[in-house]
């Protein structure tokens, strides 16, 4: 982005919650203990996957021990605000969910420029132009539906205020979802959508749960027979048997990057360029493409069943607009919920 923008209003603090060290590989017997140093990462991945990006980083990088407190990006933001009032930020890198945070952050000063190789090898699109994050994963967010209870999915956004969704609908909470407030945003701006989309949303008494983990098993399970959720989530879910089907809305997909920063507090600024770069490398992106993500190289392939980049219609709306009035449109969204 050309502009940074001025930074959102402060976030409520909470005390720092205790680090939990993820389950990771560990570095190899050459390096001694005295050599060992100790990145530490925020992130909003899952365990598991960030279990396995931790044990691949760490299998070609001896001498490293990586350290990971994971939890939703809401909960992130009010801890590292909480570090921040502190005096330094505890950790060397952020892996997140949506640009908007990564911008308020730049523009805080709170995050390096970053100094990797293989961010050329991506879309620009991907890429802050000043440098200090990169797209590390296309995460996409759809209409999943229970194959139990309906033949098919409703095929667009628009459709969802129809009588007949009315109380079937779960979708995740844009104070605790980053992904779900940047998809609130986009809403909230897109045309064809707007405020009088999210009041009639609002109205269809859509259940708003924690996360999108917990929207894709109510799909699963059939508490909700309509789900808006991150599309990785239905698709692993249905490939373990689960009734649940994907379905790309026809008026336009939002999604995020799950981009990647280092803190300009990081004492090991080496080591975690190096982390975010192995992130966005072949290796690092075949990875995300088994993690059932969709890579932001065009080299990694797709993940088995999902649809490749063309097929969807992805929405590409101004992200400093985006950035600028995504506060706005989590709070219309919550004033709704009243």
């Amino acid at each position: 982005m050309k502009n940074r923008l001025t930074a959102l209003a402060p976030l409520l603090l909470i005390p720092a919650l205790g680090l939990t060290a993820c389950a990771g590989g560990g570095s190899t017997g050459a390096a001694d203990a005295a050599e060992t140093k100790t990145l530490t990462v925020y992130t909003s991945e899952p365990q598991a996957k960030i279990d396995q990006i931790v044990e691949a980083f760490e299998k070609t990088n001896a001498g490293v021990n990586v350290e990971v407190f994971r939890a939703a990006t809401g909960e992130l933001k009010t801890r590292i605000a909480t570090e921040k009032q502190s005096g330094k930020i505890s950790a060397d890198v952020i892996l997140a969910a949506d640009v908007p945070t990564f911008e308020t952050y730049a523009a805080e000063g709170t995050l390096a420029k970053l100094e990797i190789g293989n961010a050329a090898e991506l879309d620009k699109k991907f890429v802050d132009q000043e440098g200090f994050w990169v797209g590390t994963r296309i995460i996409p967010t759809i209409i999943a539906y229970n194959t139990g209870a309906l033949t098919a999915g409703p095929a667009s956004w628009a459709a969802l205020t129809e009588e007949t969704y009315k109380g079937k609908i779960a979708m995740p909470n844009p104070d605790v979802s980053g992904a779900a407030a940047f998809n609130t945003a986009v809403w909230f701006q897109e045309a064809a959508l707007g405020q009088e989309w999210l009041e009639k949303l609002v109205a269809n008494e859509p259940t708003v749960l924690e996360s999108n983990g917990p929207v894709g098993q109510a799909v699963a399970e059939g508490s909700a027979e309509v789900g808006i959720v991150v599309d990785y989530v239905a698709r692993e879910l249905a490939a373990k048997g689960s009734p649940i089907a994907v379905g790309y809305p026809s008026d336009g997909v939002p999604y995020v990057s799950q981009p990647a920063g280092v803190f300009a507090d990081s004492v090991n600024q080496d080591i975690a360029n190096d982390f975010v770069d192995f992130l966005v490398s072949k290796e690092g992106q075949e990875l995300a493409v088994a993690q059932s993500y969709l890579p932001v190289r065009e080299d990694a392939g797709v993940p088995e069943g999902a649809p490749a980049l063309s097929e969807i219609n992805l929405l590409d709306p101004d992200l400093e607009k985006i950035a600028a009035g995504q506060s706005e449109a989590v709070g219309f969204f919550n004033s709704l919920l009243k």
